[in-house]
């Protein structure tokens, strides 16, 4: 994940919960992308606070150190260095077909960079270094993993089988929308509810939140399978009390009123605890430091692994000797 700025609900429900599902079983790795963020406009002054505050929000979610090595992008210089060895067998053409960049070209007309063209390579370099097996992803992010299954498999057809084409694993959640029911929730749409709001401060975002455009009155029966913070309902709310707000919104017995009180009992159920472990963390920084500095250390060492094989297979560096 990118420390682009505060982390809010959709980055919980559509990652955050799936890693830390998913460490139950996997050995697995959580990687702050800060060059990844470097794409677009940033404040170099930022980044380290930014970095900090996403490892922060990472552990009060429930990552676990033990289970899983968190770490960030830039101290495993390996990330860049496969990043170009893997350049060499991506066709161009693979890159422009890339939803993501079209969708990145359009928000940031004035800064359409290289690495903003390269970024899925850059991805694939994050995931091919450790052997991941599963990827856990939304749906927008589909996509850029079939891209990264496809540069595998063609520099394991040039140098040798050694690229694990890892597989898919779909959030519970694929896809979360903004309160405004159209777009992906994002804090630069402003449709976002943030992990660290309290109650007030969500409520308050809920009041004008897009529910049902076809339920004009509190008497007017309602259609749940359109309206958004239903959806949100579903991966919050116990499976008893959301048949009841199905049924009660379908008969009219409760308006979107009352929907929305219930969400935000709902959401500080699930958010409270992760914002009183993310202030108890931040008091203990050096804490902190010292989980993503180990997470580094251990990352090093496997991509060391790694880049020396694929340098070998590729007839470069210190090994590749005639």
């Amino acid at each position: 994940m990118q420390p682009t700025g505060s982390i809010h609900l959709g980055n919980y429900l559509g990652a955050i919960e799936s890693w830390v599902r998913l460490q139950e079983t996997y050995d697995s790795f959580v990687c702050i992308v800060d060059y990844h963020a470097l794409t677009i406009p940033y404040e170099p002054a930022e980044m380290p606070k930014r970095v900090f505050e996403l490892a922060l929000a990472f552990l009060a979610s429930g990552i676990d150190p033990e289970r899983t090595t968190l770490f960030v992008q830039s101290a495993v210089p390996a990330h860049t260095e496969l990043c170009w060895l893997l350049n060499t067998v991506t066709p161009m053409g693979d890159l422009g077909r890339m939803t993501q960049f079209k969708e990145k070209s359009d928000q940031h007309k004035a800064n359409v960079n290289v690495g903003l063209f390269d970024y899925p390579v850059l991805q694939a370099a994050d995931i091919l270094l450790y052997h991941g097996q599963v990827v856990p992803v939304g749906e927008d992010q589909v996509q850029h993993l079939e891209l990264v299954r496809e540069i595998a498999r063609k520099w394991n057809a040039r140098f040798g089988e050694y690229l694990v084409e890892p597989k898919p694993v779909l959030s519970k959640t694929p896809r979360v929308l903004g309160l405004d029911g159209k777009a992906k929730m994002s804090k630069s749409l402003g449709n976002h509810i943030g992990l660290l709001e309290t109650d007030e401060q969500i409520a308050s975002k809920l009041r004008g939140a897009f529910t049902d455009p076809q339920r004009l009155r509190r008497t007017d029966p309602g259609r749940p399978e359109v309206c958004n913070l239903f959806t949100l309902h579903g991966s919050l709310t116990p499976p008893d009390q959301v048949a009841e707000i199905d049924e009660g919104c379908r008969s009219a017995k409760i308006g979107c009123g009352d929907c929305k009180q219930l969400l935000v009992t709902s959401l500080g159920r699930r958010l409270g605890p992760i914002r009183d472990k993310y202030g108890a963390l931040e008091s203990r920084p050096d804490e902190v430091h010292q989980v993503i500095d180990a997470g580094g250390a251990r990352c090093r060492a496997i991509a060391a692994e790694t880049m020396g094989e694929v340098r070998d297979r590729m007839g470069i560096g210190s090994r590749a000797r005639p």
